[in-house]
């Protein structure tokens, strides 16, 4: 059996974040990231989220969500998709943070925030899971 070790599933619409969340009983992580230009966006993505460590933890307690804002054209996203991120970033993110990492309950709630920080996936884990 292989196993796929980008088992963090990633959603990009809030509706579905949400059904995912009240159906497990979760929160949700809202990540807005600029992936091919924010360097802490960058750190933040290889120190923590991608780590087998963070995945592990985060499975069975977070559903993911990225609203991600590339700027280099070849990784531009659908308009829809553009779109929605936008829709978001006005409601969570209204000073344009980047890395903004915003804890929500299944209704939309904002729990907590934070960014980028030097830290351990466990360490950066029991702080979203503090919210």
């Amino acid at each position: 059996m292989i196993q796929n070790l980008s088992a963090q599933e990633w959603q990009t619409n809030l509706g579905k974040a949400q059904e995912l969340a009240k159906k497990n009983n979760e929160n949700i992580i809202l990540v807005f990231q600029g992936s091919d230009w924010c360097a802490p966006c960058i750190k933040l993505e290889r120190e923590i989220w991608s780590t087998e460590e963070f995945q592990k933890l985060a499975k069975d307690h977070f559903v993911m969500l990225k609203a991600d804002f590339p700027r280099k054209k070849q990784n531009k996203l659908p308009a829809t998709q553009e779109e929605h991120n936008k829709t978001l970033a006005s409601k969570y993110n209204p000073n344009g943070y980047f890395p903004y990492v915003v804890v929500l309950d299944a209704n939309g709630k904002v729990l907590g925030q934070t960014g980028y920080e030097k830290s351990t996936p466990k360490a950066y884990f029991d702080k979203l899971k503090s919210f």
